[in-house]
């Protein structure tokens, strides 16, 4: 809220962006952003709605200026938003306006509307009793929500409120492992046509993307001489890197990069990731070839997403920077798995004004996370570097047993199998009766056809999924990456199932952060599992 009004003193340029298919791209400008929150938000002002951590105003609409603006509304006054998603999912809806006590939401279309008043009607959520809609409705709409004692209303205008730095602000629900929401997730193969359109200067993502970026342009390098030629320039640019040169004008950009760079849409300056380990391989490619500083970052939604970040100047790899100034991170021992504060390791924990006041009427799992001190026990396992630095290096959360008593990580182990080229997914399963570990591997349908053509197998992905040289050749694969990673032998998969699916948000194995539903993903694959062990000798 403070970044938009100091924006409309110091200039009023182009602030939300947005477009129709096959069409440029039209911005509002701060002022018209500015302005129009404050129309929203006097709305729900003037209906009786203000600051309370008790009752909340629900956002129920796709990724438009208007669901900005609605958030921006909700800061303006000191309100407190929960975001809605079309494909939660009716359950799920009734279940977040019921336990965050909505009783007004935004939404942009008549149809959702139509929803949100059906569930009153069936007595689902008593406590809703206003909505206020982006887009024209009809009369009969607004008949409707009076019938079942819901106000239909468009916008008026109203003073503003200015909120306190210590105000409760915006409520995340996540879907975390329950199973319970599920989220649309736009197609990634749109992505160069948005990139070159809107021309974006920073670019946040995470490593599965990137990964993604990674191949194809290696993939691309089918020859001898093509292979040479991008190892070099690489080699060259980054060594320009590591003095502190970055350019985009270089001999190597004309010949090899520019064409990685325009993809992007040639202006990216700046380029973030976070969510997920990245590998170094990966991050010194793009330092080189995108021609700007590439940061990497580490956080949770706990701690309003980050807690570190790399510094500028840092070239280096393996870790996730320093601590950002508004925090303090102490690592905690974990006697269990060997990890002590003396020795530099431990579990991150995270103090500062970033960390989150709790879960929303849930203490008990607030105490598990937070405790007297304010300190927020991540979950992960961490280790200071000489320079300052912090490395994630394990995971406290998930871990389970064997059946001769050796503690596995399997998000660790995942983490390194990913590496493997022809992988696109792999889940690792194990549990205190087996002595031994198997996996689920759903292989890169871009990249499994130049790998199986070594050695001589052709056929469709399916095909390819249930050919056993392909299984054994994969398997060999990720053992010896796990073998150069450092992984013991009882940490190395058995036996693997190659599946031809992707495992998604919408098939209830991905979470909205794509990170794995580890309890859906071993249900889900349970008959495949057990069969992977009877064919192993344990």
């Amino acid at each position: 809220w403070e970044k938009s009004q100091l924006s409309q003193l110091l200039h009023n340029g182009p602030c939300l962006g947005y477009r129709k298919p096959n069409q440029p791209y039209r911005w509002l400008s701060y002022k018209q952003v500015s302005d129009r929150a404050e129309y929203l938000g006097s709305c729900l002002l003037h209906k009786g709605y203000g600051p309370s951590t008790d009752h909340f105003i629900g956002i129920f609409a796709q990724n438009r200026p208007e669901w900005i603006i609605s958030e921006l509304a909700c800061y303006t006054y000191s309100m407190v938003a929960v975001p809605l998603y079309d494909t939660l999912g009716a359950d799920a809806i009734i279940y977040i306006v019921n336990k965050a006590n909505i009783s007004a939401v935004i939404c942009d279309t008549p149809q959702k509307a139509s929803l949100l008043i059906d569930n009153v009607k069936k007595g689902l959520t008593p406590g809703l009793k206003l909505i206020i809609l982006m887009d024209p409705f009809e009369d009969d709409l607004k008949e409707r929500g009076e019938k079942n004692g819901v106000e239909i209303l468009l916008l008026f205008d109203a003073e503003v409120w200015p909120p306190r730095p210590e105000d409760l602000s915006i409520i995340c629900f996540t879907s975390g492992t329950t199973g319970q929401f599920g989220f649309f997730q736009g197609d990634i193969r749109l992505l160069p046509d948005d990139m070159k359109t809107l021309k974006p200067t920073v670019f946040p993502s995470v490593p599965r993307l990137l990964n993604r970026i990674y191949d194809k342009v290696h993939n691309e390098a089918k020859t001898p001489l093509k292979k040479f030629l991008l190892n070099l320039a690489v080699s060259c640019k980054f060594s320009e890197v590591k003095k502190g040169i970055i350019r985009r004008d270089s001999f190597w950009d004309k010949l090899i990069f520019g064409k990685i760079q325009d993809s992007l849409g040639g202006r990216v300056s700046l380029m973030v990731t976070g969510a997920a380990p990245i590998s170094s391989p990966v991050l010194m490619f793009l330092r080189a070839a995108i021609g700007c500083p590439v940061f990497e970052a580490y956080g949770q939604t706990e701690c309003s997403a980050g807690c570190t970040f790399t510094l500028p100047g840092d070239w280096t790899s393996g870790h996730v920077g320093v601590p950002l100034a508004c925090n303090h991170v102490k690592l905690e021992d974990v006697p269990d798995m060997n990890y002590f504060s003396v020795n530099s390791e431990g579990e991150i924990c995270i103090k500062g004004i970033n960390v989150f006041q709790g879960y929303l009427k849930d203490p008990e799992k607030t105490k598990e996370v937070l405790d007297e001190d304010g300190w927020l026990h991540t979950g992960d396992i961490g280790r200071w570097l000489p320079n300052g630095t912090l490395k994630i290096i394990d995971r406290k959360k998930n871990i389970f047993k064997l059946a001769q008593g050796e503690y596995i990580a399997p998000e660790k182990i995942e983490n390194i199998y990913i590496r493997s080229s022809p992988v696109l997914q792999v889940f690792v399963h194990g549990d205190s009766l087996r002595s031994s570990l198997v996996g689920v591997v759903v292989p890169d349908p871009e990249v499994l056809p130049s790998f199986v053509a070594k050695l001589g197998v052709k056929g469709s992905l399916e095909e390819l999924c249930k050919n056993q040289v392909i299984n054994k050749a994969i398997l060999e694969d990720l053992q010896k990456i796990g073998r150069e990673s450092g992984l013991k032998s009882f940490e190395q998969v058995k036996s693997i199932l190659l599946h031809p699916d992707p495992f998604s948000i919408e098939n209830g194995l991905l979470t909205p952060t794509l990170k794995a539903k580890r309890g859906e993903l071993a249900k889900y694959f349970q008959t495949q599992i057990n069969s992977l062990y009877e064919n192993i000798q344990e």
